[in-house]
């Protein structure tokens, strides 16, 4: 029989070793990895905030990852990655980094894009293919790529940064409109074809917010100007000029939103975000349905008569 003393300092050393291992264990456990695009300003950028400030790991890309770093600094639960979405490679080389520092992606948020502001007749086919394949194609790339691990975790959340234009067109933005009504549309199907694999899918439908959104960089107006449509898309461009850095939404409050969305077990396939989306919809909703009630009957009678 060995009637030595246990040595309890060493015992003391040995748990306290192995409780810090599993603590961190379990905090990477409970820590999730977002993937957000957009993420060097404006809302992206306050997403990431949010998102490390409690304690989860944040993958950030956009074109420049310097200019990411200087934004957020150095942390080792951040990995700054150039990333341009309209180059499917871009993507594809972004995830696998993510895969292998991270080893995983819970969270995915396609916020890159841009606004095109002209009347339909002033936009040049050059400027539209340009505000699609940011908006729509840029946001296709990173979901494809990011799919496969997402199938493979039989787990994911994907949020997709829409707009009240994604509901009801505006002058002078129907490329921007038809970008954001193909982001709802393809958000929508994604989500009947994912679920099954334990994958959530959320449109977010932002109204205005003070981002930089509307400043240069984030907004371009068409280079052609009509004076025919001083009093449609004219008017329209003159008030975003006016409405930038004035606009209602706090994009900090839509950052916490989001990771609320995230804890969610059965999250909304679509958040209308903020007072002025909230009473546009209230607006819309009755507006369409009694236009359809108007022409039901008509709508109605289209059938062949058995």
């Amino acid at each position: 029989m060995d009637t030595r003393k246990p040595n309890l300092d060493t015992f003391k050393c040995d748990w306290e070793m192995n409780f810090a291992l599993s603590s961190t264990e379990k905090k990477l456990t409970m820590s999730k990895v977002w993937f957000i695009t957009g993420a060097s300003r404006g809302i992206g950028a306050e997403i990431v905030k949010a998102a490390l400030a409690v304690g989860n790991r944040v993958v950030a890309t956009g074109r420049n990852a310097d200019d990411i770093k200087t934004v957020f600094g150095q942390s080792e639960n951040l990995l700054a990655l150039k990333l341009d979405v309209t180059k499917e490679q871009d993507a594809i080389n972004a995830v696998k980094a993510v895969i292998d520092t991270f080893g995983q992606i819970d969270i995915v948020v396609n916020n890159a894009g841009y606004a095109l502001f002209g009347a339909v007749e002033e936009l040049s086919d050059e400027e539209v293919k340009k505000q699609f394949n940011t908006n729509v194609f840029g946001l296709l790339n990173v979901t494809r790529a990011v799919l496969p691990v997402m199938r493979k975790q039989r787990s994911g959340h994907i949020f997709n940064i829409s707009s009240t234009s994604g509901l009801v067109g505006f002058a002078a933005s129907s490329a921007y409109c038809a970008t954001k009504f193909a982001v709802e549309g393809i958000s929508e199907s994604l989500k009947q074809e994912v679920q099954p694999l334990g994958i959530k899918v959320t449109i977010v439908e932002p109204g205005a917010f003070r981002s930089e959104f509307l400043s240069i960089g984030s907004s371009v107006s068409s280079q052609a100007s009509i004076n025919d449509y001083k009093g449609t898309a004219g008017v329209v461009r003159d008030y975003i000029k006016q409405l930038n850095n004035t606009q209602p939404g706090d994009p900090v409050k839509l950052a916490a939103a989001l990771l609320t969305l995230a804890n969610e077990a059965h999250p909304p396939l679509r958040f209308v975000a903020g007072t002025d989306a909230v009473a546009l919809m209230d607006t819309l909703y009755e507006s369409r349905m009694n236009e359809f009630q108007q022409w039901r009957s008509l709508s109605a009678s289209l059938g062949y008569e058995e």
